[in-house]
């Protein structure tokens, strides 16, 4: 099923959570809203699947307005971030839930519950637990569950509200390589909000990067990371190193110091220089590039982080820079070195509330 969202507005009070949203999520896709807290990517959510009315604007399921249409009638599954799964009741009776509860004329006999609930907890892997209380499971097993009973009224759009938030790391790694499988065997229009930049870039098709309640960049992981349209994109998409100057031919001044830089913006501009920590390079103190100090070198398996410390125009700024952990360099690094930093790389932005 195909999902339009026209001109979205939603305020809680003075506070504008989404301001003019339009977006397409195309049928069989995994869509995350990805963006930090407050930005509207859960009223969204929300909007979409009927728990929330929007102010303005309509939505669309598979070309039809569904905006007064009630959420029972959205054939939408909904998994929220705490499991929400019914403490006195077994996993199987969490699961058959929904089914139990359609209308009469709807509702499949006790049989057909029995053979579905246990189907989807095969799929979710977890049918030996049938007869366990969701007490009795561990964060990944009950987020599981909740998802195998979001499946079991066979909606038509999943909609996932931080679905591993509340999980520790191991554990969310584990389950969002679970979801694409599922995802690929299953090919629900499927959408989940979170501001896990590693979890939306490995897990989704596409990535709705969004701030202050609009949209700022709309495409696949490999674009939005390596295409950014905005400095917002840029410094919210993985680590990167960010300096103020002002545009020159070819680089970037920083103080009396200058960064080399590709850009096509005006001479003498000030601009946002952004650098990801492995295209940063470390320098002898003779040479050319911004002055800095060895704060710390930190090594874990096969990468060494540097961490510096700007020296002189650029003191009290941090900058991190990625080597492979046996780079001849790191050998000549010592913790309170003076050096010197240049980009291999850098992507350069009109600062913010400066025009292009």
């Amino acid at each position: 099923m195909s999902i339009q969202v026209e001109n979205i507005r939603k305020a809680f009070g003075d506070f504008a959570a989404l301001d003019d949203v339009s977006l397409n999520f195309p049928g069989g896709e995994l869509v995350a809203l990805l963006g930090p807290s407050g930005c509207g990517k859960t009223t969204l959510l929300r909007i979409i699947a009927g728990l929330e009315q929007a102010d303005a604007g309509r939505v669309l399921l598979d070309g039809q307005d569904a905006s007064a249409t009630h959420v029972r009638e959205r054939q939408v599954g909904f998994v929220f971030q705490h499991y929400a799964l019914f403490r006195h009741m077994s996993v199987f009776d969490n699961v058959a839930f929904g089914l139990r509860m359609k209308p009469r004329r709807e509702r499949p006999s006790e049989a057909e519950i029995a053979r579905k609930v246990h189907a989807l907890l095969d799929l979710v892997q977890l049918d030996w637990l049938a007869d366990r209380l969701p007490a009795q499971l561990s964060g990944g097993q009950r987020q599981r569950i909740a998802l195998a009973r979001a499946l079991a009224v066979e909606p038509r759009v999943l909609l996932l509200d931080e679905p591993f938030g509340a999980l520790d790391a191991k554990v969310r790694k584990e389950l969002r390589r679970w979801l694409r499988k599922l995802h690929d065997e299953l090919h629900i229009t499927s959408i989940f909000v979170t501001h896990d930049q590693e979890e939306a870039l490995e897990v989704a098709d596409r990535v709705v990067l969004m701030n202050h309640g609009k949209v700022e960049q709309i495409g696949s992981p490999a674009e939005v990371y390596g295409q950014p349209a905005s400095a917002f994109v840029y410094g919210f998409l993985g680590s990167a190193n960010r300096v103020r100057g002002v545009s020159a031919a070819g680089a970037v001044a920083v103080g009396g110091q200058t960064l080399a830089a590709d850009h096509q913006l005006p001479h003498g501009q000030p601009v946002e220089a952004f650098i990801r920590p492995h295209e940063l390079a470390i320098l002898p103190e003779h040479g050319a590039g911004l002055p800095a100090r060895v704060q710390r070198v930190l090594t874990l398996g096969g990468l060494s982080r540097i961490e510096l410390e700007g020296r002189d125009e650029l003191a009290g700024q941090s900058f991190d820079a990625e080597l492979p952990a046996d780079a001849p360099l790191l050998a000549d690094l010592a913790v309170g070195q003076a050096v010197r930093l240049q980009a291999r790389a850098a992507r350069v932005f009109a600062a913010e509330g400066e025009k292009a």
